[in-house]
């Protein structure tokens, strides 16, 4: 081992260790990886080691606070929405990818809203409670931060990414459909049909980088395939309102992604599992089976109640969704079937009875509807998960395969995945607050707007959109895209910082980002064409031991490919505000108040 002059080791920065693997991998022929992108890290693998901690004092100054202009905006409003006290985590994505479960493969904390899951609606979102103090409905969610003491091998991410066949995954339009006319059914099957050969071909061009990450390819695939999708999903929008329907855009939709998914299922499921036990558990969520795909055509004069129902079937999983959280810990075993699970599908056999009566009014009533009533829940915290060496798509065909494996839901009271394992860390603080533009006033945001920061994928999608999120009290005016060791006394922090730019006319767009903008860095102002609105602000602390951090022992839950990358932070956000107060808010900030 290298040694300074005063006999300490030296530790082997990555970029040393990987060309070390590298030589001795080459020479006994075991394994042969390619990492094409880096992630902007300057090294091929994003594991979690040494050198991607950094004592915070060694990073300079590097947050720029403009002088606000004479028309500028420079209060604040702050929400109090707690510390995810309720033990909300969940591995849905619910902005990023909508209606695809355990979408992220990691987990993420939940403040305000209680009621969100992948699958849920605007007017889902509208009916829920929240943490909120004052009544905010929207939703605020970041990856969990986990200690794990463990040793973590990079060689095992390695070798499950040399086995993996990374695969395009596409959010469901036919499970998220309105009722379709009868006159459009037929056409819009086509359509649906289209979409799924459109993401068979782009599977089929991955098969080119299977055992290999390739960001510049991956973004290929991608953008040519969300143009083609987004022309089809626009032609089912028009197509269903032509024929007499209520089809709103679809553009949610839109956006698909690279898996590297079957990477957690390659990895062994207790090579890293932590000495220490999480206080929380995690809750599990309401899995109902779709119904909107399964319904014939709607006879014109039937659609408005069938919407009606469909939406109400949407309404009782988000109310059981909520129960589950505000009842965590009430009853014995029996309480989430006798309280939750057996009422759902009480009213579920109702409302889907109605369905089918409001059809067979004009034509012939839809047979086996009934059999979508009953309800289960996610696997339980506890239960046995999937063996992780259990064959996959990737590993028994040649052909492309078209969807990620089959992956096992979180597990024990630590809710861990293979890779994302350890003891979850509770924020000991969460300070949201929305911000003023250095140059201009700002308008209300609209509600149900979407929104991210950062990008949990820097080395697959490249780093155009990660942003360097970590800090620690006390140093407000440098942040570093490597995880902090902060001196005795301060706790490690996130502080993310959301675009505060919007284009006036959408909530969301085709990926997910182009409907909002971050101002120019320079000059405060927001690009052509769009207008300041009320800057979101997070900024997470944890009081995380300092041995803890010099070990290295602390780190983000992620991606498979990002196996814990700092630069992967992220957040997410769905304004659910009412106008009311979103408002106030604007109308706070624009005086120069500072109000909560």
């Amino acid at each position: 081992m290298n040694r300074r002059k005063n006999g300490t080791p030296l530790v082997q920065t990555r970029p040393v260790r990987l060309a070390l693997a590298a030589v001795v991998l080459a020479a006994t022929g075991a394994l042969t990886v390619t990492f094409v992108s880096s992630g902007g890290k300057g090294t091929a693998d994003a594991a979690t080691s040494l050198d991607q901690f950094v004592p915070i004092e060694n990073v300079s100054p590097n947050v720029q606070n403009l002088k606000p202009a004479a028309g500028g905006s420079t209060g604040r409003f702050t929400v109090d929405c707690g510390t995810n006290g309720n033990g909300k985590f969940s591995p849905d994505n619910p902005v990023a990818q909508p209606g695809i479960r355990n979408g992220a493969e990691h987990v993420h904390d939940f403040v305000g809203n209680l009621a969100i899951t992948a699958n849920s609606s605007n007017a889902d979102l509208d009916a829920s409670g929240t943490t909120c103090r004052n009544g905010d409905k929207s939703s605020y969610f970041w990856p969990v931060v986990r200690i794990d003491k463990s040793v973590r091998s990079n060689n095992q991410v390695q070798q499950a990414l040399a086995q993996t066949q990374p695969v395009v995954v596409c959010p469901s339009v036919g499970k998220r459909l309105r009722a379709v006319p009868t006159g459009a059914r037929s056409t819009v099957d086509r359509m649906l049909a289209e979409l799924d050969r459109q993401q068979a071909a782009a599977n089929q061009r991955m098969t080119a980088s299977r055992g290999r990450i390739d960001a510049a390819f991956n973004r290929e695939v991608i953008d040519s395939l969300r143009e083609r999708r987004a022309a089809m999903i626009k032609q089912i929008s028009t197509t269903v309102t032509a024929a007499g329907g209520n089809q709103p855009g679809l553009v949610s939709l839109v956006e698909c992604d690279i898996s590297y998914d079957d990477m957690h299922a390659r990895m062994p499921g207790s090579a890293h599992r932590a000495s220490i036990k999480a206080a929380q558990a995690a809750n599990p969520r309401i899995q109902c089976p779709t119904v909107r795909d399964k319904l014939p055509g709607v006879p014109a004069g039937a659609l408005a109640e069938v919407n009606r129902n469909l939406d109400e079937l949407d309404r009782q999983i988000s109310e059981a969704n909520e129960r589950l959280v505000t009842s965590r810990g009430q009853g014995g075993p029996a309480f989430v079937d006798n309280a939750i699970l057996g009422p759902l599908r009480a009213k579920r056999t109702a409302v889907l009875d109605r369905i089918a009566i409001a059809i067979s009014r004009q034509a012939a009533r839809p047979q086996g509807l009934e059999a979508f009533a009953t309800c289960t829940l996610d696997q339980a915290p506890g239960a046995s998960a999937a063996p992780s060496n259990a064959p996959t798509a990737a590993a028994t065909t040649a052909a492309a395969p078209t969807t990620p494996a089959a992956l096992p839901d979180p597990q024990g009271p630590n809710f861990e995945l293979p890779g994302n394992t350890g003891g979850i860390v509770r924020p000991a603080q969460v300070l949201i607050e929305y911000r003023g533009n250095p140059v201009s006033k700002v308008v209300p945001m609209p509600k149900f707007l979407r929104a991210l920061t950062g990008d949990a994928k820097p080395t697959s999608r490249g780093p155009a959109n990660a942003r360097a999120t970590w800090s620690c009290s006390g140093f407000a005016d440098r942040l570093s895209d490597k995880y902090p060791i902060c001196p005795a006394g301060s706790q490690v922090q996130r502080v993310q910082d959301f675009p505060g730019c919007w284009d006036g006319k959408n909530i969301d767009s085709d990926n997910h980002r182009n409907h909002v903008a971050f101002a120019d860095k320079a000059t405060g102002a927001c690009p052509q064409g769009f207008q300041a609105i009320p800057q979101l602000r997070i900024t997470i602390g944890y009081d995380i031991a300092r041995d803890v951090q010099v070990k290295g022992q602390y780190a983000l839950d992620s991606f498979p490919e990002e196996n814990h990358n700092p630069f992967s932070d992220h957040n997410d956000f769905v304004n659910v505000n009412s106008a009311q107060t979103m408002q106030r808010i604007a109308t706070c900030i624009n005086k120069g108040k500072n109000c909560s």
